[in-house]
């Protein structure tokens, strides 16, 4: 073969190599959206269709819109949806979790008596997708568990503490729309299910290691409390919440220590409602009874010196000066009055006066004044 042929054939080779991968890859532009009940796919005509690999090697750009509870429609068909709902939470395909956790949502709103059934083993896999890292499939789970909350209520309870912790954890994170869907869905949880069972879950929140979830916990324990109403707060125990107010007054993050200022707040409001109705019940003036402990000497009887102070700075603005006792009164017992700057000394009726000594000395009670004799 001449050095012409050949020379030839080599540059044929990568002509027809560049050709074969150019061939080979065809441009994606395929989209999913997701839009409440199905998932369909927008395409354009000139370009090929791509596959839509969610768990695979390939990935399509997912648009998902996030529909509000009063938006939802009822499903077409509650009987096919029902029975492959748990099926479709398990599924690998996030885009069809999505689809199904939307239905869950709908069958909550329309059809609650039916989905009742299907709560214990439906709990879970919510709590699963709460968990998922991928924002979209995090967002509508926590829309969802909104929608259940207000749906069942106190049916809810059991399964509280498998919630609490992802809801926290997710309500404090960075990115602001699945934020917002966690704040929102708490906000859901607190007002739907009674306090009184929900304080005691919460309660062990506050003393959690991540300050962040301390935060949260505090503002939800701080929405909780005025649901229970003045007797809920005396059963449940006005001991045991102006200790919580006055430990997270204390937080570290502003958030939580803005939740235990308007816990203390409510707290004084039906403690000083709660005396003036108890004193009341045979006198026409509540407000004067000498019966009637006040508020600062409740907070003085139950805290700390330091945290009755931190409650009442919070509540009446000025810290009220605890009770003298031990050697300030020992001292005013004797005739002796402490003042800035040194000890003032009073004089008994019928007794000698005494000037104060220093090291032996006499010390002249004013500058320019002579010194007294000993």
């Amino acid at each position: 073969m001449s050095d012409s042929a050949l020379q030839d054939l080599k540059s044929a080779q990568p002509a027809e190599l560049e050709k074969s991968k150019d061939s080979s890859v065809e441009p994606c532009n395929a989209m999913p959206v997701l839009n409440g009940n199905k998932c369909v796919k927008k395409e354009e005509k000139a370009l090929p269709e791509c596959p839509d690999v969610t768990n695979g090697c390939e990935a399509g750009i997912v648009d998902v819109e996030y529909i509000d509870s009063e938006n939802l429609t009822d499903l077409p068909d509650v009987d096919a949806s029902l029975s492959t709902l748990l099926a479709r939470l398990e599924s690998k395909d996030w885009v069809k979790t999505c689809e199904a956790l939307n239905n869950v949502r709908q069958l909550a709103i329309y059809h609650k008596e039916r989905l009742r059934e299907l709560l214990e083993p439906l709990v879970p896999l919510i709590v699963k997708s709460v968990k998922n890292p991928r924002s979209a499939l995090c967002k509508t789970a926590l829309m969802t568990c909104a929608d259940i909350f207000k749906a069942y209520g106190e049916l809810m309870v059991d399964s509280v503490d498998l919630l609490l912790m992802p809801l926290f954890l997710k309500s404090s994170q960075d990115k602001r729309f699945v934020c917002e869907a966690a704040e929102a869905a708490l906000m859901s949880m607190t007002s739907w299910i009674s306090p009184s069972v929900l304080l005691p879950k919460m309660q062990p929140y506050l003393k959690n290691k991540n300050p962040r979830i301390r935060a949260k916990a505090s503002v939800c324990f701080s929405n909780s409390v005025p649901r229970l109403g003045v007797e809920g707060i005396k059963e449940y125990g006005m001991d045991k919440l102006i200790q919580v107010a006055a430990t997270q007054l204390s937080d570290q993050l502003p958030e939580s220590r803005e939740a235990a200022r308007k816990l203390s707040l409510e707290l004084q409001a039906f403690y000083e409602k709660s005396q003036a109705s108890s004193s009341g019940e045979g006198d026409c003036t509540p407000a004067t009874s000498p019966e009637a402990e006040s508020w600062e000497a409740f907070c003085q009887s139950k805290l700390s010196t330091l945290s009755a102070q931190a409650i009442l700075r919070a509540t009446v603005g000025v810290p009220v000066v605890p009770k003298e006792t031990g050697i300030p009164v020992a001292l005013k017992e004797a005739g002796i009055a402490l003042k800035e700057g040194g000890i003032s000394v009073a004089v008994k009726e019928g007794a000698a006066p005494v000037a104060p000594k220093e090291d032996g000395a006499p010390v002249a009670p004013k500058e320019g004044a002579a010194a007294l004799g000993c």
